[in-house]
């Protein structure tokens, strides 16, 4: 028996049969595995610096409940509010990096947060949704007009938000922003010699970050060089690989999770494979991938340009932010401090990507077809409305 009929016209009722549900239940079992891995993860690290057993856990909950709620809430939204709350959400995003620039809180030589009582925040994490979306209304009112100078202002936006995220200093995060943002102007079909100049950037940005800051070049080094300094954090998590085995350890009987720091967060997929096994993650790779591919599916035949770019682009974030910690984790890339989505312990993290797969969930709902006018393609959103 369904939950609502289809002739009830309510919003929930709407949304009920407009959304995505196989999308919104591998998405909730994600929130689920998530928490069950913290759970696990976390009490070891937890110990070693002093905490409760479970601070971590219970930190995690008290933030995975309202990020589910949000997730939900922006669901119900249509494609124009969508933009609007990323308007505002990436100028007040931009605010808050100038405001850690100044006077943010160092950790780890790195300065990224703005200290709350009970809580960190880490505004990034905020920014680089907010501005795949911008962007992406930016290039798809340029597709609909061509005077329109989105391209020039999405271009101005980057520069803005790549400047700060070098300054705190944080090169995974402009790699991923940078990364999306190739995405967003080579699926709106714009001239090839910008997917160019930004690689070009993203290889000067590298470079340069190579031989100004000497935490990202001990990195590279480690990784191109393993004798060159200390592999202590990789090699433990490689150790977990091999311990984790098939069918894994079980839950709780980790050993190799003992030593690895942040387990919780920057290894807890090295956790994931000591404890439940390479089969279970292989299940989980499986889940982010069916999430990536049932998205686009999703756009495939959508003819709204606004929908395709901003889906398209947060999924981009979405799927390379999930491949650096799990090829960080084995060796495949060099180490670096990010959070598997949704999985990982971290607020500003979980809220961020709660925020995402709330506009995935808005942005690919059904909605009637449009045809393509003459003259380039209508920008609609779910109720009909002109963007």
């Amino acid at each position: 028996m369904s939950l609502f009929s289809r002739t009830d016209q309510s919003l929930l009722s709407r949304w009920w049969w407009t959304v995505d549900r196989s999308l919104l239940a591998m998405i909730l079992a994600l929130f689920v595995i998530g928490a069950a891995m913290v759970a696990t993860a976390s009490p070891s690290v937890a110990v070693r610096i002093g905490l409760g057993e479970y601070h971590f856990f219970i930190r995690h909950v008290i933030v995975m409940i309202p990020s589910i709620a949000i997730m939900l809430f922006i669901s119900l939204f249509d494609a124009k509010t969508i933009w609007r709350g990323a308007l505002l959400a990436f100028v007040g995003s931009l605010f808050l990096l100038v405001f850690v620039f100044l006077f943010g809180m160092e950790i780890k030589g790195a300065q990224r947060w703005i200290h709350l009582p009970g809580f960190s925040l880490q505004p990034s994490e905020f920014a680089k949704p907010a501005f795949i979306v911008v962007v992406s209304w930016l290039l798809a009112r340029k597709k609909e007009d061509g005077k329109f100078p989105g391209i020039k202002m999405a271009a101005a936006a980057y520069g803005m938000l790549a400047l700060l995220l070098v300054l705190q200093p944080d090169m995974g995060m402009t790699f991923v922003t940078t990364a999306s943002f190739m995405a967003v102007i080579f699926i709106a079909g714009l001239p090839f010699r910008y997917v160019v100049i930004l690689m070009v950037a993203a290889v000067t940005l590298a470079v340069t970050a190579y031989f100004s800051f000497s935490h990202v070049q001990s990195r590279v080094d480690r990784f191109l060089h393993p004798e060159s300094g200390d592999t202590y954090q990789i090699d433990r998590s490689l150790d977990a690989f091999k311990n984790g085995g098939i069918m894994g350890t079980g839950p709780g009987h980790g050993e190799v999770k003992l030593r690895i720091p942040d387990a919780h967060a920057d290894f807890i997929f090295s956790v994931a494979a000591e404890e439940f096994g390479l089969i279970f993650i292989l299940i989980l790779v499986a889940l982010y991938a069916y999430i990536f591919v049932r998205c686009f599916n999703r756009i495939m035949d959508s003819d709204n340009m606004f929908v395709i770019l901003s889906v398209g682009g947060l999924l981009t974030m979405f799927a390379l932010q999930a491949f650096i910690h799990m090829g960080s984790s084995l060796h495949i890339l060099p180490t670096k401090g990010m959070t598997l989505p949704l999985i990982s312990y971290g607020g500003s993290s979980l809220l961020s990507m709660s925020m995402v797969m709330g506009m995935v969930l808005a942005l690919t709902r059904k909605q009637s077809r449009r045809g393509v006018s003459q003259g380039g393609i209508s920008i609609k959103a779910i109720g009909g409305e002109k963007l």
